[in-house]
């Protein structure tokens, strides 16, 4: 089934978890010189315009990005990984004022990838795959109409020292959870090292919880969960209430400069919205 379009979520709450996390992680694995190795399994289309009638639908954005980029100036030094993001938001605007287009992950990496390391984006729905092809990305990242999951385990192991990856489905299928579980497993166990990213929906049905407790009877170590609560799961009009990160292996400090910057971002996602980190499996 492939029905799923974030075109209708784009820059919504979720989305300011997801990409925060990921750019603290890239602005991380950029201090070091040696090349990366960056897979995201669900690319989407890239940049999302907020004028577009999928995103007008829903108009998700309005209660997530939105009131983060209009308080951008009195947000200013509360958090400099905040503070970082929203500058690279402004970037993704090409010179305009106001909030037009809503950057998505194959953005957020393709951002900071420099000549020696690569980018591999996997998307699986036809016309998403379409409008991934025209972005504009630096030759050395590449695209692929395929499964991202089948396609991440089937490129291991990379030829740079590092990899990073990003898994980020729509959960559309039940046993998705427990296939990204099992593809977690894996890679960890041919890249040991590997920094992964899981994002996953916090659901009242709790679904997320099946693929939680999978990884940690495995025996994984070095995971770290991050959760963003925007409402009670009974508030939820469209059954999404909060956003789920996994990290295997995350950089140090990433706990602290995530915390930081939601802390701040807090109060304009909602009066009911909270964080809370916390190792999931300790070393």
């Amino acid at each position: 089934m492939l029905a799923y379009q974030h075109a209708y979520h784009a820059g919504n709450f979720a989305d300011v978890h997801k990409h925060l996390t990921l750019h603290a992680v890239t602005r991380h694995l950029l201090r070091k010189a040696s090349p990366v190795t960056y897979i995201d399994t669900h690319a989407g289309r890239g940049v999302y315009s907020l004028d577009a009638a999928e995103t007008r639908k829903l108009q998700e954005y309005r209660h997530g990005v939105a009131p983060l980029w209009e308080a951008r100036t009195r947000l200013q030094g509360a958090s400099p990984l905040l503070d970082a993001w929203l500058d690279a938001l402004g970037e993704a605007q090409q010179g305009k004022q106001h909030l037009d287009r809503y950057p998505g992950s194959p953005w957020w990496l393709a951002r900071g990838l420099r000549a020696h390391d690569r980018l591999q984006l996997f998307e699986l729905h036809p016309g998403e795959h379409a409008e991934l092809e025209q972005q504009t990305l630096p030759a050395n990242a590449s695209r692929t109409y395929g499964d991202g999951l089948a396609g991440l385990l089937k490129r291991l192991p990379v030829t740079t020292p590092r990899l990073c990856v990003l898994i980020d489905p729509s959960y559309e299928r039940k046993p998705e959870y427990l296939e990204v579980a099992a593809t977690l497993i894996e890679v960890a166990r041919k890249a040991r090292h590997a920094l992964v990213m899981v994002w996953y929906p916090l659901l009242p049905a709790a679904r997320h919880q099946a693929m939680l407790d999978s990884l940690r009877e495995a025996g994984l170590r070095k995971l770290w969960r991050s959760e963003l609560v925007r409402q009670a799961p009974g508030d939820s009009r469209h059954g999404m209430y909060g956003s789920g990160m996994l990290l295997l292996n995350p950089p140090w400090g990433l706990d602290a400069a995530l915390g930081e910057a939601l802390d701040a971002a807090l109060p304009l996602l909602g009066d009911q919205a909270r964080h809370h980190g916390e190792w999931w499996v300790e070393e």
